[in-house]
This record gives C-alpha cells, sequence and structure tokens, in this order.
C-alpha cells in the first residue's frame, strides 16, 4: 500500500513539475513576444521620425497614431503635439504635450512647448510656470530664459525680465532678439544709456546676418 501511494506521489510530482515547465515556457514565450512587439514599435517610432524630419508630416502623424498609447516615447507624444499645433489644433496639442511629460516627467521639450502655447495664447502666468520648469531640468537653456522673460514683459514685470534677459545673454549672446528685448526692458525702465548699448550690439548682429 505504501509502495502504490509513493508510486501516485511521484506521478502527481512529476505532472507537478510537467505543469511548472509548461507555464515557465509559456511566461518566456509572452515575454519574447512582448520585446519583438516592442521592437516592431521602435521601428514604426523611427520610421516616424524620419519622415517628420523630412516634412511628411501627415504620414509621420498616421505611424505615431499606429502605436499603442502604452507603446509611444515621451518623443512621440511631443511630435504628435507639434504637428497639431502646426495645424491649430491648441486643445489636442496641449493633451499630447501633458501626454510627453506623464511619460517622462523630466522631458523638458514638453514643458517648454507648453510654455509657448500659453504664451502665444495670450495666457503668460501659466507660460511662466511651465518655462521655470524647464529651467529646473535645463538651466543652461537659453532660450528658456528668453521666454520667461518675454511673459513677464507681457505682465509689465520688468525687473525680473531683465535678469532672465541678462542670464540668457550669458549663455547666449549671438541671439540678436535676446539683445534688442533686453533694450527694450531698459528702455520701459527709463535707462537710455543702457537701451542704447543693447539695441547697438542687435544692429550689429543683424548686420552681420546679412
Amino acid at each position: 500500500m505504501r509502495r502504490f501511494s509513493l508510486a501516485i506521489l511521484i506521478i502527481t510530482l512529476c505532472a507537478n513539475n510537467a505543469f511548472a515547465l509548461s507555464f515557465n515556457q509559456l511566461n518566456k514565450t509572452k515575454e519574447q513576444n512582448k520585446i519583438i512587439q516592442s521592437e516592431q514599435f521602435q521601428n514604426i517610432s523611427n520610421q516616424a521620425n524620419v519622415l517628420y524630419a523630412e516634412n511628411d508630416i501627415k504620414s509621420a502623424f498616421n505611424l505615431f497614431l499606429s502605436i499603442p498609447e502604452e507603446e509611444r516615447t515621451s518623443q512621440n507624444w511631443l511630435l504628435l503635439g507639434n504637428i497639431l499645433q502646426d495645424q491649430g489644433k491648441i486643445d489636442e496639442a496641449i493633451f499630447m504635450y501633458n501626454k510627453a511629460i506623464q511619460t517622462d516627467e523630466n522631458f523638458y521639450k514638453a514643458y517648454y512647448n507648453l510654455g509657448n502655447i500659453y504664451l502665444q495664447d495670450g495666457r503668460p502666468n501659466m507660460a511662466i510656470e511651465q518655462y521655470k520648469k524647464v529651467i529646473k531640468l535645463r538651466p543652461e537653456y537659453a532660450y528658456a530664459h528668453y521666454n520667461l522673460a518675454c511673459a513677464y514683459i507681457k505682465l509689465g514685470k520688468f525687473g525680473k525680465a531683465k535678469y532672465e534677459l541678462l542670464t540668457a545673454i550669458d549663455l547666449k549672446n549671438t541671439v540678436a532678439d535676446f539683445h534688442y528685448n533686453l533694450a527694450y526692458v531698459y528702455k520701459q525702465q527709463k535707462k537710455e544709456k543702457q537701451a542704447k548699448i543693447y539695441l547697438d550690439y542687435y544692429n550689429k548682429l543683424i548686420e552681420n546676418q546679412i
């Protein structure tokens, strides 16, 4: 009787081991399929990036949309937002930029583009909030300081605008608009001498571009 029970136990254990092996193989197959799918989506993303760079916007847009949402990268969401913004679909672009941020909260380009939308749409306070996030992540990004200054100018906060413009110029002093806006700020502050210095520098940069 004991031998019979032992035999049943051995058969049961063998069956359980076979089931475990089959289950592990199934998991392994699923994992392999997931990797293959991810690679396929990456290839689609790469093709879409190339089309976007070649200005084949419609094809790029459709390819990005063919990638499942959970597989889209922050860059995918950003470019979808760029396309929609260029088409004047502002609310949809904002949605895409926010999805980019949800995918990667350190993706400073999405904050920057959101700031640009809000600035152009006459919402400088919301723009300021986004530019500050950019600067926290990329303090060396001169254009974030410049656009933050533009938002302050719209609010009449010339002292803060001056600080950001000077920072932008320290980081990248060859951009003519940085100097022009700083000249404007100094003029608003009744500092004609400083305004003339930066206006002259602006004119010099413009002449060199011709």
